[in-house]
């Protein structure tokens, strides 16, 4: 930290790429999207850039507050932003860096060594998106402001506004209401993604404090990514104490914690530079095969791996691994495999991280005997019972023109189309909407499937148990495309698969049960935005004209409704699916042209781990809590889940 908080950051520093025109017009190619999801990520957009001073060993505290106005503050005790003119210009750097799209200190200067964020687009396409936009910096023993509005033009030039012998940024900004469907901020959403920064950057102070009400929390980790393997594990017995991997080689950083409980599933995060890798990437691969490597080894020269045995591979020493992978890459050497970040594509990490790994581990082994031979038994252990699941799936396979497996299948009503992708399979609860779904479905590319026995719980279930329940065998097959280690996502019969329950508790529960077999054992079905959630209404509203009627998703609708009709009607609330004729649902929950669905998708990867095991743990209280919290049966987070 010492080093890298020599790095110039100056006026030098900062580089002018293109414009900002084209922002408001197109603002998902930017941020993704205008909903709910798009509005946190101009959040992350400023934080960001303040964790980039704490990577730069320049910043140690974050404050964000969420105003009574719907505005977010985030200030730092960074650096500040240069304040001089930009060179060859007559305009302020703040004005530039804020205004232009590609202005930044991350583009060739000395001003960051790493980077996350949007390489320095952040900030300018939250102005471009906010109608009120505040800077005010303090540097160079003075507080100098500059504001913008209305999507990013000047109001007011950098001046100075007094003295001061801090140092930092402070960034306020208002989301302009008619670019997003909502300017509601979650204080959940955001304490989440600040908790999982905080565990990233050991010693980085961040806090939230919410002054629409009394809501307030502060994240500070001494040693973060310890306590982030502990905060995955939850309830699980830990069957090793954290085990901490350093190194840097070839100017990349590697910082890894890993622990083993007695769990079946595995949870392996990856970061490159604090950004997520949801999909993985080269330094996950790399810690993984280091970690077998070292593994096999100590095996083999400990006569615990016999002549006869094969090597182990990745798929024995998963179950019941927690990990957290974080890699810091020099802007040169960074590379993503596709248009988002969800995947790190550096060829370097790979082998940086599986030799660092390697060495760590087998210094660790050496020092652990006892641990270290019970861990590769249960690696042993998962092999068999692998074995016996792959036996189980064969069996299934074998099924497929038995009678058994017909009248499983039977209960699938296909679709008649024969191009996959435009197909659909529904995931119906109960029978009777099950009857309802394959009356009222377009039976050309919509495929039914009922739900009448219980769905097993995957969370602590092996694979082998899980598929002697007939539910998800069904699923299984019904999807097409394998299952655990098996899956490919290539082979999938449906290019969507959407999960229709009751919008009560017990939907919901459903639906848990069924993203979490989903999650464990078809993950890729989720990173290729294959499942959603259908989004029944709650109510029907019918006036004296029995033919004259509408249907309304949320309380909020209806409480609108009844404030504006000045006519008589009637109100039905559906309690089920059940409820609906076969035209109903179809018109209401089916019809492509006006359905409305939740796309499942995984962006925090704490969050994901935490919800799945309080859903689906041992602890009843808590999983009605965070049901009662969390899941509203309304369209005002109609949005990415998980």
């Amino acid at each position: 930290m010492a080093n890298e908080n020599k790095l110039n950051y100056n006026e030098e520093s900062i580089q002018v790429l293109e414009g900002l025109d084209a922002v408001r017009k197109r603002p998902g190619m930017y941020i993704g999207s205008t909903d709910s999801k798009g509005l946190h990520h101009l959040v992350w957009e400023i934080v960001d850039n303040s964790i980039d001073e704490s990577l730069a060993g320049a910043c140690n505290e974050i404050n964000v507050s969420i105003e009574k106005d719907g505005s977010i503050t985030v200030k730092d005790n960074g650096r500040g932003v240069p304040i001089g003119s930009y060179r060859g210009t007559n305009k302020s750097t703040p004005e530039i860096i804020f205004s232009v799209l590609h202005a930044g200190g991350k583009f060739g200067g000395e001003g960051y060594k790493t980077s996350g964020g949007l390489h320095g687009v952040g900030s300018s396409v939250v102005n471009a998106l906010s109608s009120k936009f505040k800077v005010t910096i303090y540097r160079d023993n003075k507080i100098s402001t500059i504001r913008f509005a209305n999507g990013g033009k000047l109001t007011q030039p950098l001046k100075e506004t007094g003295s001061t012998k801090q140092t930092g940024t402070m960034v306020n900004f208002l989301p302009d209401e008619t670019i997003f469907s909502t300017t509601k901020f979650s204080f959940s959403t955001i304490s989440e993604r600040l908790k999982e920064s905080a565990l990233l950057n050991s010693g980085l102070k961040i806090t939230l404090k919410d002054n629409r009400s009394d809501k307030y929390i502060e994240y500070k980790y001494e040693n973060g990514l310890i306590e982030f393997v502990h905060e995955l594990r939850g309830s699980q017995k830990a069957l090793t104490s954290p085990i901490i991997i350093k190194g840097n080689n070839q100017s990349i950083d590697v910082e890894i914690a890993m622990l083993y409980t007695n769990e079946f599933s595995e949870t392996v995060l990856g970061f490159a530079n604090n950004v997520k890798t949801s999909e993985g990437g080269t330094h996950v691969v790399g810690f993984k095969s280091g970690l077998v490597k070292a593994l096999n080894d100590y095996g083999k020269n400990q006569g615990i791996l016999k002549e006869r045995d094969k090597k182990l591979d990745a798929s024995d020493i998963k179950e019941g691994l927690i990990a957290v992978v974080t890699v810091k890459i020099p802007e040169n050497l960074i590379q993503y495999e596709g248009q988002t970040k969800g995947k790190l594509g550096t060829a370097e990490a790979k082998v940086v991280c599986e030799k660092i790994t390697e060495t760590s581990i087998n210094f660790w082994l050496q020092e652990n005997k006892t641990l270290a031979i019970s861990l590769i038994e249960k690696a042993l252990l998962a092999r068999r019972a692998k074995e016996e699941a792959r036996k189980a799936r064969q069996a299934v396979r074998d099924q497929k023109n038995k009678s058994k497996s017909r009248n499983m299948l039977g209960k699938l009503t296909p679709a008649q189309g024969k191009e996959k992708e435009l197909n659909e399979l529904f995931l119906v609860e109960g029978d009777s909407a099950g009857g309802s779904a394959k009356s009222g479905r377009d039976r050309k590319f919509q495929a039914i499937l009922p739900l009448k026995g219980k769905v097993i719980n995957a969370e602590k279930s092996k694979l082998v148990d899980l598929l002697k329940n007939e539910e998800i065998v069904t699923i299984m097959n019904a999807i097409g495309a394998g299952v655990g280690s098996d899956f490919d996502v290539n082979d999938i019969n449906y290019g969507k698969i959407i999960i229709m329950t009751d919008a009560d508790t017990d939907g919901a529960h459903i639906q848990t049960l069924l993203l979490t077999f989903f999650y464990r054992y078809m993950k890729d079905l989720i990173i290729n935005k294959k499942i959603y959630i259908a989004l029944p209404p709650l109510f029907k509203i019918t006036g004296s004209n029995k033919k004259d009627f509408k249907y309304l998703w949320t309380e909020d609708e209806l409480a609108l409704y009844m404030k504006k009709s000045k006519s008589k009607f009637e109100i039905q609330r559906y309690k089920g699916l059940g409820e609906m004729n076969a035209s109903q649902l179809w018109e209401t929950t089916m019809d492509p042209e006006k359905r409305k669905l939740i796309l499942v998708k995984i962006d925090d990867g704490l969050a994901a781990e935490n919800s799945f095991r309080t859903l689906m743990g041992d602890n009843s209280d808590k999983r009605k809590e965070w049901i009662e919290e969390n899941v509203k049966f309304t369209l005002e987070e109609n949005v990415d889940f998980i």
